[in-house]
């Protein structure tokens, strides 16, 4: 009976936190798209409103509108997420890691933030999964393909049996939307299989990247261990 409590407790404290989720994503997407509620709003009556319809000539109308709320609901749901995805995606751009933020959103990729980075704040982000290594760059373009280039060739040695895939993050011929870049990722060809692709993350992390290849500096600052990891 204690299981059964506590199973149904936690049900109803996760649907609370789950609308309460719903709610404020509504709200970051009406910030960016006033009109996210008219739309779903619309997309939801006028399904449920043609299959009604369709139930009424077919003389079911009570299955038309059971089905019809279960598709408008659905439709609803499907709209109201891709206009919250676009949002979000309008609100990252042209901030800095939004790529590594994307990055880190899909499934099956191990992603180090900041592999490389130039003065000028140009950075490479580099994601390893079954389609082999993909480095992103954000930034200059021009200076971005020198960064990339360097950063293929550190890796020449240690991962040179795993394909490497470079993107770079613009709206500009040859680049990649930032929007687009989770969709570009999911179409690469699965190649390696997965003991493969541990092997070539321990490799990785073995040659290391730009926060551990970083100089320690000297002086009394190394007497005391640095609070925190840095990755």
């Amino acid at each position: 009976m204690a299981r059964k409590a506590n199973t149904d407790g936690a049900a109803g404290a996760g649907t609370p936190g789950r609308l309460k989720q719903i709610a404020q994503t509504y709200k970051m997407t009406r910030r960016v798209d006033s009109k996210v509620g008219l739309v779903v709003a619309g997309v939801g009556i006028v399904v449920f409103g043609v299959l009604l319809g369709l139930g009424f000539a077919i003389g079911h109308p009570v299955y038309g509108g059971i089905l019809g709320f279960v598709l408008a609901f659905l439709a609803m749901a499907i709209v109201f997420g891709r206009r919250a995805e676009r949002a979000a995606f309008g609100q990252m751009e042209g901030q800095p890691g939004a790529a590594a933020a994307v990055l880190e959103n899909v499934r099956g990729w191990t992603v180090t933030p900041a592999v490389a980075m130039n003065r000028s704040q140009d950075v490479v982000h580099r994601a390893v999964g079954k389609a082999g290594i993909v480095l992103v760059g954000e930034g200059n373009p021009n200076r971005l393909r020198g960064l990339l280039a360097a950063e293929k060739k550190r890796m020449a040695r240690t991962v040179a049996d795993a394909p490497v895939h470079d993107f770079v993050i613009g709206e500009g011929e040859g680049e990649v939307p930032l929007k687009k870049l989770r969709t570009r990722l999911m179409k690469l060809p699965r190649v390696l299989p997965g003991a493969q692709v541990t092997a070539v993350n321990d490799r990785l992390r073995a040659l290391g990247d730009l926060m551990s290849n970083m100089p320690v500096p000297k002086g009394p600052m190394n007497m005391r261990p640095p609070r925190g990891k840095m990755r």
